[in-house]
């Protein structure tokens, strides 16, 4: 790809995530996508072939930009289950508040907009992902509560994690950013870690 279509690439992301911050639960069409990165609607569709394309790249892009994979180094480094659990829950919670409001306006445009749909469930399977491996990490350490089988764990795991849950504690509740990450930091301990620690 040359640099000029990377660059072009890039315009085109980086309207389509300032119009998801702006418009929110109004959409997000390609005209405007277009009309903000000032290019042509042609233009845009030689880059990505569907809006669903191009508002997961676009998720993808805000991760590149925010450096989601940094963030992740220390849940994936973790030599034991619980350190990994710990590591992932600080390590999404501190990101919900910088990309919140492309998280918003997904869940907002999701039951009416097909591609915003696919967006949204794609960054929810990433999250997912996340809270398997902490919970498989700590299976493998026989750490695991035998309350719950590894799938239904990390079910739970990434119930807690949703944005939904981060938005009502730290908005609608008014708690602290720090106070949200302790407390689900300590509730995911006393639910899944066994007696065994």
């Amino acid at each position: 790809m040359s640099s000029e279509s990377i660059e072009t690439r890039s315009r085109i992301l980086q309207a389509a995530l300032d119009l998801l911050e702006v418009r929110q639960s109004k959409g997000v069409r390609m005209t405007d996508i277009a009309k903000q990165a000032g290019i042509s609607r042609q233009a845009v569709y030689l880059h990505f072939s569907t809006r669903a394309e191009l508002l997961i790249a676009a998720t993808h892009y805000l991760d590149e930009l925010k450096g989601s994979e940094e963030r992740l180094m220390a849940s994936r480094s973790a030599k034991t289950g619980v350190e990994r659990l710990d590591a992932f829950i600080k390590a999404w919670g501190a990101y919900i508040p910088e990309i919140y409001g492309s998280l918003k306006a997904l869940l907002a445009m999701k039951d009416t907009d097909e591609a915003a749909a696919e967006a949204w469930r794609q960054r929810m399977q990433d999250v997912r992902e996340g809270c398997e491996a902490a919970i498989k990490a700590l299976e493998k350490d026989g750490m695991l509560a035998s309350t719950y089988s590894p799938d239904q764990a990390t079910d739970i795991l990434w119930v807690m994690l949703s944005a939904r849950n981060w938005e009502q504690l730290t908005i609608d509740c008014n708690w602290s950013q720090d106070k949200y990450i302790e407390t689900l930091s300590s509730l995911a301990q006393h639910t899944f870690i066994g007696d065994n620690k």
